[in-house]
C-alpha cells in the first residue's frame, strides 16, 4: 500500500495524505502528474488516493476504486420521509432510542436508515473488519453533505469501529444492545448492485456460524436480523423467520428474543 493524491490536489489534500502515510505506516508518493496505473505498476501495490473532497482506495487489479457514497440510502430515506415502508425497518421494528449493532458495516447504507429510525436518542455502532473500509466510511459519514437534513444527522450519529465483529460480540455484556444486524457478503453475487462490487475484494468473507448466533442472541434485547440472498440456506440453518419478498433477490430474517 502507498498513499498519493489526485492530480489536482490542493495543499490541504497533500497534508492530509502525508498524515495518512503515518497513520497506515505506508509511504507517501507525490503524484507528479503520473497516472495511477503507472504508479501501481511500479510499486506493485494498491494505493489510497486523497482527492480534495474524498478518499479513494484503488485495489491492485481492480478496475473500480472504493470510496464512500450513500449508495441506496439516499433513495430509501426519501421514500421513508414520504411515509413509505422500508423492508429493513419493517422487520427490525426499530424504536426511538434503540441501540443497534451493525456487525457488517460496509458502505453503511443500512446503518444510515437504522440510525434515522433510532433517532437522536438512539445509537448505531457499525463494525467493519477492514481497516481501510472502516476509515474511508468513517470519514464519509462525518463529512458527506446530503440535501436531506435528516440523513446528515443520521450519518453523524453512527459510531464506526474497526474490529472483527465476532470479537466485538464476545466483549459486549448480556442484553447490551436492542438489535444485532448482519448483512454478510452474499455467496451468490447480485450483479445489478454496482455499489457493492467494489466491496467484494475488500470484504471479510466471514461465515455466520452457530457460535456467532449464540453471542448475538446473548447481547440482543429485542431482535437479531439477517439480510441474505433469497436462496441462502443460512436462514433455516441458523433459525431465522424470513420475511419473504417475492420481487426481491434478498430477504430479511429475524429472531425474536
Amino acid at each position: 500500500m502507498f498513499i498519493t493524491t489526485s492530480a489536482r490536489a490542493d495543499a490541504m489534500a497533500v497534508t492530509f495524505a502525508q498524515a495518512l502515510s503515518e497513520r497506515f505506516h505506508a509511504p507517501f508518493v507525490p503524484r507528479k502528474k503520473q497516472s495511477l496505473n503507472v504508479m501501481q505498476a511500479y510499486h506493485q501495490s494498491s494505493c489510497l488516493v486523497v482527492h480534495n473532497t474524498r478518499i479513494e482506495l484503488h485495489i491492485k487489479g481492480e478496475k473500480r476504486p472504493f470510496f464512500f457514497h450513500p449508495n441506496s440510502a439516499s433513495l430509501r430515506m426519501k421514500r421513508i420521509l414520504k411515509g413509505e415502508v422500508d423492508p429493513l425497518l419493517q422487520v427490525a421494528q426499530v424504536e426511538q432510542g434503540d441501540t443497534i449493532l451493525d456487525c457488517t458495516l460496509g458502505l453503511a447504507s443500512d446503518s444510515i436508515v437504522l440510525s434515522y429510525a433510532a433517532g437522536e436518542k438512539g445509537k448505531v455502532i457499525g463494525v467493519e473488519g477492514n481497516e481501510y473500509i472502516a476509515f474511508i466510511v468513517k470519514q464519509g459519514l462525518a463529512n458527506w453533505s446530503s440535501a436531506l437534513h435528516e440523513m446528515n444527522l443520521a450519518m453523524r450519529r453512527i459510531d464506526v469501529i474497526q474490529e472483527n465483529y465476532m470479537d466485538k460480540l464476545v466483549e459486549l455484556p448480556d442484553r447490551s444492545v436492542d438489535i444485532v444486524y448482519f448483512d454478510p457478503m452474499f455467496d451468490e453475487a447480485i450483479l445489478s448492485s454496482d455499489g457493492i462490487q467494489s466491496l467484494r475484494s475488500l470484504a471479510l468473507h466471514q461465515k455466520i456460524t452457530q457460535e456467532t448466533m449464540i453471542e448475538a442472541k446473548r447481547i440482543a434485547r429485542k431482535r437479531v436480523i439477517l439480510k441474505n440472498h433469497f436462496r441462502s440456506e443460512s436462514f433455516s440453518e441458523l433459525g431465522f423467520s424470513v420475511n419473504v419478498r417475492k420481487s426481491s433477490k434478498f430477504h430479511f430474517g429475524y429472531i425474536q428474543i
